[in-house]
């Protein structure tokens, strides 16, 4: 088996458009929640989201041809990409054959921006005006494509779409390519643009999204007072390679990725078990995997949704997996709480986090953390960063349909 290591990281998000200025804003405890401006929400319940406002694609040399026929979570995405590829330094042919170049890049709901555009010309224009480019820029799977088809990555191709949990599989998934052998270097994350009228309605209709109107108590992660999640876009991605192919071209190695989980709740269509059976085990599995220890020092980006469910499954999860005494020395983290959730996208976000956390030896915070629900009683880093330097890091992703995705980092 292959030693899989990160070398390049990108990243668009709401509080940046590159991993230094994304990092740095984590850092401060800034929250990219505000009032939706991108869409009219006069009669909507859900007023606030987690907003990219000044995104140019132009501005990550994307053609005009591709910026014309992508929706925009796959433009995120080629962009995150195009920043990875320029920080690992690899260069296909030169470093990497291109057939053993692969790209996992997924989207939780895919290009819903460009279904609504085109179901209103379908509505006001008939059949004839919707466009020839409307299926291949509405698949969720194109990001994965057009990335693969810019970076020529003719290995393997794995768009993966597990709601939430998106991100985490991609790159576990991708870790996995390699380290059996079925590649040598892979592009892979996730992304998302979904902060349209119909998303928020349905999300908000079944009672998913916090209803506050205030951005400043809407994502509560770990707080009593929580009542939903807060709706974010953007993408994260990272270069994954064999760890010699690394060393040998004298990369800069991130971090190891080193253990993986992958398991189903089997429950329901949208609430976590409450006994965490699943998410223990996927947690356990990335952590036996890696070879964790008692006495390591750990961070844990949490799924941290701020859903009354989900926090406390997740509190407890940990406690099964690592042991109580272990759970409780843990430094953990929701870094949604300044982000919102990114759905597909969140879950590679956030492993970029992890990613600087045991580059930087520092923990972004949980903000808005106020009133810590009794039931999660967890060191959840609350209101301001501080340094830690973590041997281990784990990353949570958890998504409808009971998808349950954990991977692991080690520092190299």
């Amino acid at each position: 088996m292959k030693r899989v290591v990160i070398t390049g990281l990108g990243c668009v998000t709401p509080l940046g458009h590159n991993v230094d200025k994304f990092w740095s804003e984590l850092l401060k405890g800034t929250c990219a929640i505000n009032k939706i401006q991108n869409i009219n929400t006069e009669n909507l319940t859900v007023k606030v989201a987690a907003e990219i406002l000044d995104f140019k694609p132009e501005d990550f040399g994307i053609e005009k041809a591709m910026i014309r026929h992508n929706d925009r979570y796959a433009l995120y995405a080629i962009a995150a990409a195009t920043q990875a590829m320029q920080d690992s330094g690899l260069t296909v042919d030169k470093d990497v054959d291109p057939s053993r170049f692969g790209c996992a890049i997924g989207s939780g709901i895919g290009g819903i921006q460009t279904f609504c555009r085109e179901h209103s010309e379908l509505m006001s224009s008939g059949p004839r005006r919707v466009s020839p480019m409307f299926i291949p820029e509405m698949i969720a799977n194109i990001a994965s494509g057009n990335v693969a088809t810019v970076f020529h990555a003719e290995g393997p191709n794995l768009p993966v779409v597990t709601a939430c949990a998106t991100g985490t599989h991609s790159v576990g998934e991708a870790y996995r390519m390699i380290k059996e052998g079925r590649a040598d270097a892979m592009i892979t994350g996730g992304a998302e643009a979904a902060i349209c009228e119909i998303a928020i309605a349905g999300f908000a209709n079944m009672k998913a999204l916090s209803t506050s109107e205030d951005p400043m108590a809407a994502s509560l992660p770990f707080d009593i007072r929580r009542k939903g999640f807060v709706m974010g876009e953007g993408s994260g991605v990272m270069i994954l390679e064999d760890y010699e192919l690394a060393r040998k071209r004298g990369a800069h190695i991130y971090a190891e990725v080193c253990g993986y989980g992958n398991t189903c709740d089997a429950y329901h269509y949208t609430a976590p078990r409450s006994d965490a059976k699943c998410a223990t085990n996927a947690i356990k599995w990335a952590l036996e995997e890696a070879g964790f220890k008692a006495g390591e020092k750990v961070y844990v980006n949490a799924h941290g949704t701020g859903t009354p469910l989900n926090d406390k499954a997740e509190t407890l999860a940990l406690k099964q997996a690592m042991g109580e005494d272990e759970a409780r020395k843990a430094v953990i983290s929701s870094t949604k709480s300044m982000l919102g959730h990114m759905l597909g996208a969140t879950g590679a976000i956030e492993m970029v986090i992890c990613a600087k956390t045991l580059q930087e030896g520092k923990v972004a915070p949980t903000i808005h953390l106020d009133q810590p629900d009794p039931e999660c009683d967890l060191d959840y880093t609350p209101h301001t960063a501080r340094d830690f330097k973590a041997d281990l890091t784990i990353s949570n992703s958890f998504g409808f349909g009971g998808q349950n995705a954990c991977v692991a980092l080690r520092r190299v």
